[in-house]
């Protein structure tokens, strides 16, 4: 089977000649710089660029010769920045960063990003590997009214200043990777309803919100809804008719529970989430794919009734995700996409042989009977080594379903 072939046929719910697998379809089942370099290193892949097309999650473009060697299925079609500059990663080795990224080292180590206002809205403390966004822009909010004030704040949600494509240059890179190569294409839409109130009104904020200003926090959430809709139509118009995957992101889970009751989740948020994905299907006829990290059984069946096909990244060693349960009970209605190797503690913990051991363990469980697609559970992080990496695709090698 062709790579395309392949991925349709898993989200079909078909099995395949072997185990479709995903590295950077997404900004989150990819790999941190620090990590691609010294893999690039260990496979002796050298030239081309790491370019780091997520800044604050330091996450990189999966080039051809590594999607080759790790025998890759997907391809990324995400906003990118027209021009790049000479980088440096938290390692100090080199990369590529968007030329409007601008960061600033402080007399304490601190890295700090500024947007193209002047502001302040990222840091990377001393020591860290990633960036955190500070400054969210509604912080200061206390009236529904006070959420119109700045329209700026809800476009450009998911459309960083620091990544400049138009709808036309996305259209045009989509179509080129849709008949130059046989990857499926994944459409890096990443619209946050429930993670991006959280975003514009501060984590704490929003969460007080949703108890105590219900208003505020649904306004906000409706007006991001509104804004992605009118942003996905623009999208669709030149990306939609040639990825077979769209992607969205609202991470609701913590490793124990939801961050919300199941109660509160349909209330307050739900609404909020299938308006925005009814819109997209009722638009466009391929697969909606969400990424929640954690534990979200408890809302896997909302999930599935307002749109979502294939659920991300399958945190298997969170309360309640049993990987043969969630196969189990609704593996007919959803594709799990990830759920292939635990990178919290499996990964970067345990020998070669235990982590092709546990690929297989996994791959027996949710690969029967198609809708599949093996990624590794989030990120690859800066501190897990090439050996550990190529083990896990070891683990795939041959492996038929």
């Amino acid at each position: 089977m062709r790579r395309r072939e392949r991925i349709l046929a898993a989200i079909n719910h078909k099995e395949t000649d072997r185990v479709p697998r995903d590295l950077g379809g997404m900004d989150s089942t990819g790999i941190h710089g620090v990590a691609y370099n010294r893999l690039k290193k260990y496979l002796g892949v050298s030239g081309g660029s790491t370019r780091v097309y997520d800044p604050y999650q330091q996450v990189v473009k999966v080039e051809f010769p590594i999607q080759e060697i790790i025998k890759g299925d997907v391809l990324p079609v995400i906003i990118e920045p027209k021009r790049w500059r000479p980088g440096l990663l938290p390692d100090n080795s080199a990369c590529e960063l968007p030329s409007k990224w601008n960061e600033k080292i402080a007399s304490d180590g601190r890295r700090v990003a500024i947007n193209d206002k002047g502001e302040e809205i990222a840091v990377m403390p001393s020591g860290s590997y990633y960036y955190d966004s500070i400054n969210p822009p509604f912080l200061n909010a206390s009236v529904l009214s006070d959420l119109d004030k700045d329209e700026g704040a809800f476009s450009g949600m998911d459309w960083p200043f620091f990544a400049d494509e138009t709808f036309l240059d996305l259209g045009k890179r989509a179509k080129e990777l849709y008949e130059k190569t046989d990857f499926a294409l994944m459409g890096n839409f990443c619209a946050h309803i429930f993670a991006g109130g959280q975003s514009l009104r501060g984590y704490e904020k929003f969460m007080e919100d949703l108890y105590t200003e219900p208003v505020l926090a649904e306004g906000l959430m409706d007006r991001l809804a509104e804004t992605y809709i009118k942003r996905f139509d623009r999208y669709n118009e030149t990306v939609g008719k040639y990825v077979q995957v769209i992607n969205v992101n609202d991470d609701m889970g913590t490793q124990e529970s939801l961050q919300i009751s199941p109660a509160m989740y349909r209330e307050k948020v739900k609404p909020y989430q299938k308006k925005l994905y009814g819109h997209i299907k009722k638009k466009w006829k391929g697969k909606l794919f969400l990424h929640s990290c954690g534990s979200v059984v408890g809302i896997i069946p909302d999930l599935i009734e307002i749109g979502v096909d294939i659920l991300n990244p399958v945190q298997y060693g969170a309360r309640g995700m049993d990987a043969k349960i969630l196969k189990k009970d609704f593996g007919k209605d959803l594709v799990f996409w990830g759920g292939g190797c635990d990178t919290q503690k499996v990964l970067p913990f345990s020998t070669k042989e235990e982590i092709g051991e546990e690929v297989k363990r996994q791959v027996d469980i949710l690969a029967p009977g198609g809708g599949f697609v093996f990624c590794q559970v989030h990120n690859i992080q800066y501190d897990i080594n090439p050996e550990n990496i190529m083990a896990m695709y070891g683990g795939l090698d041959d492996k038929q379903l």
